[in-house]
């Protein structure tokens, strides 16, 4: 009896190995194929920055790997809405990606009330293409020499020191909001059309300040015209060994300001999809030309596991709504 059972369960286990492998071959198969079609890269920023630079030069090196075109497709404005509804009508086999923000996945559902997506259920976060750190910005004449000075103004002088952003809501205006709660300060936000506008002001001196990352900031810092006064992250960043972190410069310890890109898909594609995609694409970021555009840029990978991604993206959405509504900030 005890032969036959063993020799039954024997049996069983391989009827269900059987099943298993019959089961993962057609994704298997998928995997292998795809993509079968040129590819889209959607994006919500404007050609020529940062971001758009990253995603044309993974999309070179994606093309390659996968001998299919792959093509990015800028689709700005509208709070990166248009880029996201295009990608919603768009191919949902993988044919079709998009960048995303931090603001798009983790800050607007909790400055809109009603978005016309779902951060969760709408896309399929793969992956940070990097992360930026921001800093304070000020004019190259400015009368400031550190953030503890701009502390100091700005509590001897409740709602007068102004800094800029160029909306409501976009990681810069989130991120002054935040410091204002850590330092207990007041101040005036200015909105101006654009970053070139932004920046410019605070070289005239328009603005006290205002967070800049390397890419958006940097000519102008680069010019003479800006100076950084110090850098919104837990240690100095490399591209700016000089420049000390918020906390050295008599502002709040561990205080952090950041921005991150990601790739999503759309959700419910095949795992050994998903996987062919990320891999490449992280295969495509290990690329030395693609690491000498971060450095130039001040943007830093950081790998993590797709589970560890996903929270990441859970404690930023609590981190943004946290300030957001002590700011009683809406933008509906």
């Amino acid at each position: 009896m005890r032969l036959l059972s063993s020799s039954l369960s024997r049996r069983a286990a391989l009827a269900l190995g059987v099943a298993a492998a019959a089961g993962l071959a057609p994704q298997l198969v998928a995997a292998q194929q795809f993509p079968t079609k040129p590819v889209r890269i959607i994006t919500p920023f404007p050609v020529g920055g940062g971001p758009d630079g990253v995603a044309r030069l993974v999309a070179e090196k994606l093309g390659r790997a996968w001998n299919q075109p792959v093509v990015v497709e800028n689709r700005p404005g509208g709070n990166g809405f248009i880029a996201i509804d295009a990608f919603k009508r768009g191919a949902k086999d993988g044919h079709d990606l998009i960048v995303l923000d931090n603001v798009h996945l983790a800050a607007y559902p909790s400055l809109f009330k009603k978005l016309p997506y779902d951060p969760v259920k709408d896309f399929d976060a793969l992956l940070p293409l990097f992360k930026t750190y921001f800093f304070f910005t000020v004019a190259g004449d400015s009368k400031y020499k550190s953030v503890g000075d701009l502390i100091a103004d700005a509590k001897a002088h409740p709602g007068k020191l102004n800094y800029g952003s160029w909306s409501v809501g976009n990681p810069v205006h989130l991120g002054s909001e935040l410091f204002e709660s850590a330092t207990g300060t007041q101040m005036e936000h200015v909105i101006y059309k654009e970053t070139t506008q932004l920046y410019t002001g605070v070289s005239t001196n328009e603005l006290a300040f205002a967070l800049g990352s390397a890419a958006t900031a940097g000519p102008l810092q680069r010019a003479g015209k800006l100076r950084f006064l110090a850098v919104a992250a837990p240690q100095r960043v490399t591209s700016f060994p000089d420049v000390p972190t918020v906390g050295e410069s008599g502002g709040p310890k561990g205080f952090e300001v950041t921005g991150w890109n990601t790739i999503a898909v759309p959700p419910g594609l095949p795992a050994a999809v998903t996987d062919k995609i990320r891999k490449d694409i992280e295969q495509a970021l290990t690329g030395a030309d693609v690491q000498e555009k971060f450095k130039s840029f001040g943007y830093e990978q950081f790998p993590t596991t797709r589970a560890q991604f996903t929270q990441f993206v859970k404690d930023e959405s609590q981190r943004f709504g946290e300030v957001i509504k002590k700011a009683n900030v809406s933008l509906d």
